[in-house]
């Protein structure tokens, strides 16, 4: 599994994805939308993790695609 996550974060008057703990966007985007979805499908060929950010800079939803290292209990 991908020890690296995949950001969707606010950019300008768009959206941007952003790998974890890169300083540029890998890619940039109009809509919210797009972001996730081309995020999304980038997590799914890596097995790794998405976070989607909201507009307040503060993550609003997380996904984890392939082998869940730490699944949930019960």
């Amino acid at each position: 599994m991908s020890t690296k996550g995949l950001h969707v974060v606010p950019h300008g008057t768009g959206w941007a994805i952003r790998r974890a703990g890169a300083s540029r966007a890998s890619r940039l985007f109009g809509t919210l939308k797009e972001a996730v979805e081309d995020a999304r499908q980038r997590a799914r060929s890596e097995a790794g993790e998405l976070y989607i950010h909201g507009t307040d800079g503060r993550i609003r939803e997380r996904n984890t695609y392939g082998a869940d290292p730490y699944p949930p209990k019960g």
